[in-house]
This record gives structure tokens, C-alpha cells and sequence, in this order.
């Protein structure tokens, strides 16, 4: 499979990351998230060479997830701002950069580069899953998937496809370079 066909699965999270899941299109998101509008700004504050930055705005204002905003008429100039649907990335954020703040922390660094302030009690807030039903929170351990009749008919189409190509002679298995099954 082609990178530019994942959009096409039925798998949510992996329709997501046809349109999020690059760093480059995530470290735009935290620039909105932060405050960054302008495109100038955002090749200071990300070092992105303009032709990238150009096409990851683009393909977020295809997808509804940015929205250009006219703020000078004369020359046009445009700033970029979440949409609702942009602004639905904020506990993937915060739960990203959490993650980072644990486990990719820049060695000798106390503070964390990012973190989040709860505004009304003043401190540092932390992201947590809880249950929309009961209210509990939860591990792995304690929920499970449930997955669509679409997506397992597509995950066993995919199987099935693998195990067809590697029956036939001309197919090279190059995943196991060591010789090991």
C-alpha cells in the first residue's frame, strides 16, 4: 500500500493520519494552538521551507481543518485560524505533548518546554481519559475496541491479499533480512 491511499481506508485513525499524521502538519497545529497566525511567523517559529509550509496549509484548508482569513486589503495578506475541526486536535495535543514532556525531554532539562495551565484554579493541567458515560477514568487494560463489520472485512481482505501474493513464485519476502521467521 501507498502512503497516499491510508486516507481511503475505513480505519478512523488511520483516515486521521492521512491528514495530521506528519510532523511537520503537527508542529503547524501547535503554532495555531499557540497563537501563530501569520505565514512568516510560522516559517520562524518552525523552520519549514516555504514550498512545505505552502502545501501543508493548503491541504489543511482542503480539509476544513484551517481557515485563511483576510486581515490586509492592500497588499492581500491572510492569516490562518482552527476551525472546529481544527480545534477538536486540542486533548491530541495535550496529550502528545505530555507524552514528549515524559518520555523525549531534552536530557539536563527540569521544566518542560510546553506545558498547559488551567486557567480557572491557576495550575498545571494534565490530560486524562475518562469514560462520557460513568465518568471513571481508565487504562488499556480496562477498555476494549470495538470494531466495525467495514474494518474487519477490510483487515481480512488485506490478510487475505498478503497471503495470496506471498503463495505466488515471483514474490521476494524482504521483511526478514536475518533469516529469521
Amino acid at each position: 500500500m501507498k502512503e497516499s491511499e491510508i486516507g481511503d481506508l475505513t480505519c478512523s485513525l488511520a483516515r486521521s493520519l492521512s491528514l495530521i499524521g506528519d510532523a511537520w502538519t503537527l508542529l503547524i497545529v501547535r503554532e495555531l494552538f499557540l497563537g501563530t497566525r501569520r505565514y512568516d511567523d510560522f516559517i520562524a517559529v518552525t523552520g519549514m521551507a516555504p514550498k512545505l509550509l505552502s502545501a501543508r496549509l493548503k491541504k489543511l484548508e482542503a480539509a476544513g481543518l484551517v481557515k485563511r482569513v483576510l486581515y490586509m486589503d492592500k497588499p492581500k495578506r491572510y492569516e490562518y485560524r482552527l476551525t472546529r475541526m481544527g480545534v477538536e486536535l486540542h486533548p491530541v495535543m495535550v496529550t502528545i505533548t505530555q507524552w514528549g514532556n515524559r518520555w523525549r525531554k531534552p536530557r539536563g532539562e527540569k521544566t518542560p518546554p510546553l506545558q498547559f495551565r488551567h486557567k480557572t484554579c491557576g495550575h498545571v493541567a494534565e490530560a486524562a481519559l475518562i469514560c462520557s458515560c460513568c465518568g471513571e477514568g481508565f487504562n488499556p487494560q480496562e477498555i476494549e475496541p470495538i470494531q466495525s463489520t467495514a474494518f474487519l472485512a477490510e483487515r481480512e481482505s488485506m490478510k487475505s491479499e498478503l497471503h495470496r501474493k506471498r503463495a505466488e513464485p515471483e514474490y521476494a519476502d524482504t521483511s526478514d533480512v536475518n533469516g529469521e521467521g
